[in-house]
């Protein structure tokens, strides 16, 4: 007996079984076709580039089931129109073109076979959603507006439950009867994502998706659900070395899972040979750990780069933690710390292993959004450097959450280190702006021209204090 299907019943006219057939053969050839003409654009915020796979797509395990499922409902509509009178021109019309799309079914399925991510495994203790790509229905789109059911993972709905602690009405140490997990707002808009996410096996190993999960935290998604699996890692990891080695010394190409990237191995982040190839832009020169940078005084009229002893001496000995936001291998840090100040980097892996890097020179990598808020109590840090981040592209309000969260946690008559932003000639005003609104004291200006473009963008770098306020 067929199994009957759980979607939900097409708004096809009745009249008979002509009407209906014509109605699913528009029903199965239109997701056909936007399949086969789209180049699968909806996956590709969800699954990134693998290595091996020449399409540049890894497809959900769902949309396997999926068409599996088309070509069993075709097997049977062809069977029950061959069982109708075969003399009705309308009927064998429609038959020659349930043929042809059942063909062309054949062909995408083929063609896709080796895209697809591992299936789920195991029957016990898995959340394990099949996603649903259609359009929500109208009563679907009224209950997410009123608060419904967003999300279809059980796995998620267990996370974000309430979590009562064992003494029955009264307060933990918290101040609390019970703890709310949460996840990010923005990730109602991305249901269907966070359900692919929590789709995994308990107490195994997780799925290999750290780069969707990033995208998911780059689009807002911040915090992420917390996940009952074991993250994956090298499988011949080696023990990192003595902290005074490992600052400047080139890690260890088997303590880095290399599948996610361009790069599969260390030397390729660093050659000439693989400068267009690599996978990333931003900080091109970040895996090749030198000093000079941060050591050699530069010509106030044409550098707006600051050296490190030139920023420390603005405050001898007051200096001693801080927070680097910027694309990074944990370099700044690396010369603060050999100045006894200890320096948080927070990155992500834009397109190559930052944050693994960071770790295994010694130094405190911080995975962090742009758009959450910094993990830090207010006038906790001395320092906040940032380069190579900030410039053109950010929007004025995002800017003002960004500094003024910045702001709350430097400590008073502490310091924001802004090094080399960036932007249009014509635009810096309205960006200069935005950081005197702060009211911070100017201990080192330089707005020089950018001379590796066109020369219609100016840098801006500034060391500012953080005023006293009652």
């Amino acid at each position: 007996m067929q199994k009957q299907s759980t979607s939900k019943p097409s708004k096809c006219l009745p009249g008979g079984f002509l009407p209906i057939m014509l109605c699913l053969l528009l029903f199965v050839s239109l997701p056909i076709f936007i399949i086969s003409t789209s180049n699968t654009p909806y996956l590709q915020f969800m699954y990134s580039t693998a290595a091996g796979n020449t399409n540049g797509h890894v497809l959900p395990y769902s949309l396997h089931n999926q068409i599996s499922d088309l070509q069993t409902r075709l097997g049977v509509l062809l069977q029950q129109l061959h069982t109708e009178n075969s003399e009705s021109k309308a009927v064998a019309k429609i038959s020659d073109q349930l043929l042809g799309i059942a063909v062309s079914l054949d062909k995408l399925a083929n063609s896709l076979s080796g895209q697809y991510r591992d299936p789920p495994t195991g029957k016990t203790e898995t959340s394990n959603v099949e996603e649903d790509l259609s359009e929500p229905e109208e009563d679907e789109v009224e209950e997410r507006s009123q608060g419904g059911k967003i999300f279809n993972s059980g796995e998620l709905h267990n996370y974000t439950s309430t979590k009562p602690h064992r003494l029955d009405g009264k307060k933990n140490f918290l101040g609390v009867e019970a703890i709310n997990p949460s996840i990010g707002s923005a990730c109602a808009q991305m249901a269907g994502n966070i359900d692919q996410f929590m789709t995994y096996k308990i107490f195994a190993t997780c799925p290999n998706d750290w780069d969707m999960a990033q995208k998911l935290l780059a689009s807002g998604c911040d915090p992420l659900p917390r996940r009952r699996c074991f993250a994956r890692s090298p499988p011949y990891y080696s023990k990192p070395l003595p902290i005074h080695s490992s600052l400047w010394t080139q890690p260890s190409d088997v303590n880095i899972l290399w599948n996610k990237y361009n790069c599969k191995g260390y030397s390729c982040l660093v050659s000439n040979e693989t400068l267009n190839k690599r996978g990333f832009f931003k900080c091109s020169d970040c895996f090749i750990f030198s000093k000079q940078r941060w050591e050699i005084p530069k010509n106030e009229s044409v550098s707006a780069e600051f050296t490190i002893d030139e920023v420390l001496s603005l405050k001898p000995g007051e200096i001693r933690i801080g927070l680097d936001f910027s694309p990074t291998t944990g370099t700044f840090a690396a010369m603060m710390r050999e100045k006894n100040v200890t320096i948080a980097s927070s990155t992500l892996n834009l397109g190559a292993p930052f944050n693994e890097v960071i770790a295994l020179r010694g130094l405190l990598p911080l995975y962090l959004s742009i758009g959450s808020r910094l993990p830090f109590f207010d006038n906790t840090l001395d320092i906040i450097h940032s380069t190579l981040f900030l410039d053109g592209w950010i929007g004025v309000e995002l800017l003002q959450f960004m500094l003024f969260d910045w702001d709350r946690v430097i400590r008073p008559k502490g310091i924001l280190w802004v090094d080399r932003f960036f932007c249009k000639k014509e635009e810096m005003k309205m960006y200069l702006e935005e950081f005197s609104k702060l009211g911070y004291r100017k201990l080192m200006w330089r707005v020089p021209p950018k001379m590796d473009k066109l020369g219609d963008e100016l840098f801006f770098s500034a060391v500012l204090e953080k005023p006293l306020r009652g």
